[in-house]
């Protein structure tokens, strides 16, 4: 096999003769972080936890560090891979203190209490919960129950980490602080990491590549400008954030257009149907001869709704038409602002 840390190929899951998976394949470096992105039951946790070990696969292969440990016919379990895995729901152990769960790793290599837990106070320190060694998991924010549980996973000293949607209970502040600490950790460590996750500029900002995924297959990997701005199809470009339909001039191609890919005052006429104050920037939905259209522009509201104005295009991009036909729901999709702009009756 390759020089990868981590190599799936044509890996196949079911639940009760249910396909989870299907085929997928993919290969994941030293020292890189490969996001997967995806709505809720597009197999993305079935994939982490395959790779893990937890799953056994009806066909394919999963490869760590140039050995087989998972095939159809054959499974190692979970502790003998090289690998550490942060779960959505933290999986802490209550009868432990924080200390005693990041010096875990270390005690099963078979180093001392004493030095074990010398090594994880520091990693605890380093996340900035080194004042709540002591204490146990029921004692402990969410916040503070995730840090623990990355701790725990750095002791590993892995050289494949998981990473399973981990700060779906987070707040902003705290998933902002987390991530910016997962990100340096990682790298400092130069472990390859797999990281499952379901909001789009999340994933976009952490990620060296980025794999799609929707009803059990992979739709497309590259890097996170490919992704965003080079969608394979339409489902590929509302997993990566708000994207607008519009025709061409004469009814053919189809172009897909990012909200700050257009602006108003333009050569084109619209009308405003809805606008949105979001902090940093606003958001207007223009209803406009060639479909409706998205535009995000920096600072507050300078239209209300009702609004008849021009806008225009820096860049759009020629939509392939999927040949999936089942796109996930309005309430999937990573954004608080849906994804494709639905025409107003």
């Amino acid at each position: 096999m390759s020089a990868d840390t981590l190599h799936v190929r044509d890996l196949t899951v079911s639940y009760s003769g249910v396909p989870a998976l299907s085929r997928v394949c993919l290969n994941v470096a030293p020292g890189e972080v490969l996001a997967l992105l995806g709505p809720s039951g597009s197999g993305k946790s079935t994939l982490l936890h395959t790779i893990a070990g937890f799953h056994s696969p009806q066909a394919g292969e999963v490869w760590l560090n140039g050995r087989r440990v998972s095939s159809a016919s054959r499974s190692e379990p979970p502790e003998r891979r090289d690998l550490a895995m942060v779960f959505q729901n933290y999986a802490l152990w209550p009868h432990l203190s924080a200390l005693d769960t990041v010096a875990y790793p270390a005690r099963r290599r078979g180093d001392g209490r004493n030095v074990a837990r010398a090594q994880a106070l520091v990693i605890l320190e380093r996340l900035n919960v080194g004042h709540l060694a002591d204490r146990h998991p029921a004692e402990l924010s969410g916040g503070e129950q995730q840090r623990v549980g990355l701790a725990r996973a750095l002791a590993r000293r892995a050289s494949l980490y998981l990473f399973d949607e981990p700060t779906a209970h987070l707040d902003s502040h705290v998933r902002g602080v987390f991530l910016a600490e997962l990100v340096t950790r990682q790298r400092d460590t130069g472990a390859a990491a797999v990281y499952a996750a379901h909001d789009a500029e999340e994933t976009l900002g952490l990620a060296d590549r980025v794999a799609l995924l929707a009803h059990g297959r992979v739709i497309q990997v590259g890097t996170p400008q490919q992704v965003y701005r080079e969608p394979v199809n339409e489902l590929a470009a509302k997993l990566t954030g708000p994207v607008s339909v519009l025709t061409s001039p004469g009814g053919s191609p189809r172009v897909l257009v990012r909200p700050e890919w257009a602006s108003l005052d333009g050569d084109r006429d619209g009308r405003v149907v809805e606008v949105w104050f979001r902090g940093p920037h606003s958001d207007y939905v223009l209803v406009t001869d060639q479909g409706t259209l998205l535009v995000r522009e920096p600072g507050p509201p300078r239209h209300e709704r009702g609004a008849q104005l021009t806008w225009r295009l820096s860049h759009s991009w020629a939509l392939r038409e999927s040949t999936m036909t089942a796109e996930p729901s309005v309430s999937q999709l990573p954004s608080q602002t849906p994804s494709s702009v639905a025409v107003p009756e």
